[in-house]
């Protein structure tokens, strides 16, 4: 099989709170590898709690690259991330060290891993759905994606309105669904060879993780990060104060949500994620492990880490021991 890039890389992937950092970590410290993060909320300056970013004291474990890079008010995409990922991994490479992605970002992943399919744009349409979405309410949007691409939106938060009248624009101007035109690249470019591991909890187990990750956010100040992100100039209009928990927190500085029932909020959404996560996953080769210790104790997969590691072009993963189900 060919490549874009012959350098082989290794990926952590799994739903939000399921431990990929940690395990990215040891599996760094054992094969001298370095991290390249996978986050679109983890490249902003600032965004620290709410995004569960690995702290100064476990980056100094092991290498990471791709965190606090951007300032919040920054645009950053899909293809920036791909280009940066791109140099870091050369870089890793030249250091003769082992690229090690980890991160719960499909869309990043996909890019990094597949490449990117050009659609086309239109600059004057997308800002007329952006007028519809603050005139008729972005659920009115939400609704049309649904009828017209209903594998996009059954992929797309309702609230993600930059998905949503991307999805929509897309269709517009080609009269294809975006999720036809994505399933169709899905098969092309192959940019690296790659072996993709994954964390997988029994989804009650998931779930309570969820709940207490999103307790101990609050507990150590993620509405008073809100609160001084919105004090340094940058506002709930930004791109990274409307993903889960911020959207919230910002609803409640504005009287627009009820602070009895923002923890609750909070973690339905949360969960919500976490299965369109597993969703976007399960499409992929990946090895399952139904937590990170059995995983980083699996007797087999050093010799396949380094079966792949030594002829990547040619390596065959083994069946995978689990399957997501579906829910």
């Amino acid at each position: 099989m060919s490549y874009l890039f012959q350098t082989p890389v290794i990926s952590i992937v799994g739903p939000t709170a399921s431990g990929k950092s940690g395990v990215a970590i040891e599996i760094a410290k054992r094969l001298n590898g370095e991290i390249v993060s996978v986050d679109s909320l983890q490249v902003y300056r600032h965004f620290d709690i709410g995004t569960g970013k690995v702290t100064l004291e476990e980056q100094s474990l092991a290498p990471h690259h791709l965190i606090d890079i951007v300032a919040p008010d920054k645009e950053y995409n899909a293809a920036d991330f791909q280009a940066d990922a791109d140099r870091v991994i050369a870089e890793i490479h030249a250091r003769g060290h082992v690229p090690i992605l980890a991160g719960g970002t499909g869309l990043y992943l996909k890019a990094l891993l597949h490449g990117l399919f050009d659609t086309p744009s239109d600059q004057t349409l997308r800002e007329s759905l952006r007028a519809r979405a603050e005139a008729e309410g972005l659920l009115t949007l939400y609704r049309e994606l649904q009828d017209v691409d209903p594998k996009a939106a059954e992929k797309i938060s309702s609230r993600d309105a930059v998905r949503i009248i991307r999805a929509l624009e897309v269709f517009q101007l080609t009269g294809s669904p975006f999720s036809s035109l994505a399933a169709q690249h899905r098969h092309g470019e192959r940019r690296y060879p790659v072996l993709t591991l994954g964390l997988m909890w029994p989804r009650p187990v998931l779930y309570e993780r969820i709940v207490r990750r999103v307790e101990m956010m609050f507990q150590e100040g993620w509405s008073t990060e809100v609160e001084m992100l919105r004090g340094m100039g940058y506002g709930p209009e930004l791109k990274p104060m409307q993903c889960i928990g911020y959207r919230e927190i910002n609803a409640v500085l504005a009287g627009e949500l009820d602070a009895d029932i923002l923890y609750q909020r909070v973690c339905k959404q949360t969960k919500a994620y976490a299965k369109r996560q597993l969703t976007w996953f399960r499409k992929e080769a990946v090895s399952w492990f139904p937590s990170p210790q059995a995983l980083l104790e699996d007797a087999v997969l050093p010799r396949e880490i380094e079966s792949f590691l030594a002829a990547p072009e040619t390596y065959t993963p083994p069946e995978p021991l689990l399957q997501p189900k579906k829910e």
